[in-house]
């Protein structure tokens, strides 16, 4: 991401075994030469006790940065968390704050989502009904799927009656990532671009291949469906 004219690389790092994963932070002006940080996110709460797992960041509307990422409560669970920069005058982003309210997304007997296949939270995109939608990997049985999330506020979280996409026999599906690109152009397009002469992107990475698969296809965002070509 760019904050303030930096480039800022956040990545997940092994510091002291799989069991304690945090988020590795450098900064750079000009892609070549890095400054290491402290590590951005770590595990500090319940919600991610046993490690700080894939996610992505969001840039809001007021120019705010958030991270949405997967924690390991100490049930085991995999949870999905929010963190903040704590002070948008510092460029580096040195310092990022847990929402208290975390995990704002976590399975539960109701919404039946498989607690050790629900993880890496999507770049969010906001819809023309401002409201956000933001996508994890799961699957039930399997069926692989993107499990879909609404938000107002970008705090609470309300999970889709079905998922935006899924396939049958493909297993778990890890680090989905959704976005669209141009059929006219090949300027980049906004997370939240959609209409005429747009096209969705669909990627995933399958647990059991350990290959990554992608798809092109057109996005409903009335109904909130994908549907590759």
């Amino acid at each position: 991401m760019i904050y303030k004219g930096l480039y800022h690389l956040l990545y997940q790092y092994n510091l002291n075994g799989s069991v304690y994963i945090v988020w590795a932070h450098f900064t750079s002006k000009d892609l070549i030469n890095w400054s290491h940080h402290k590590p951005a996110i770590y595990p500090s709460q319940p919600a991610d006790k046993l490690g700080c797992w894939s996610g992505s960041t969001t840039i809001l509307p007021d120019g705010k940065h958030a991270i949405l990422y997967t924690g390991i409560n100490p049930q085991n669970q995999q949870v999905q968390n929010i963190a903040f920069p704590k002070d948008l005058s510092d460029p580096y982003l040195v310092e990022w704050e847990k929402s208290p309210s975390n995990p704002l997304m976590a399975p539960t007997a109701s919404n039946k989502i498989n607690a050790s296949s629900f993880r890496d939270p999507t770049t969010a995109w906001l819809g023309s009904d401002g409201t956000w939608r933001v996508i994890t990997g799961s699957k039930i049985d399997r069926t692989g799927m993107a499990i879909l999330y609404r938000s107002k506020d970008f705090l609470q979280w309300e999970k889709a009656e079905h998922p935006l996409h899924s396939a049958e026999d493909t297993s778990m599906w890890e680090c989905p990532d959704f976005f669209p690109v141009s059929t006219n152009s090949d300027m980049g397009l906004d997370i939240s671009e959609n209409g005429a002469n747009v096209k969705y992107v669909f990627k995933v990475s399958l647990d059991d291949t350990r290959k990554e698969y992608y798809t092109i296809g057109t996005y409903d965002s009335s109904k909130d469906i994908y549907t590759p070509a």
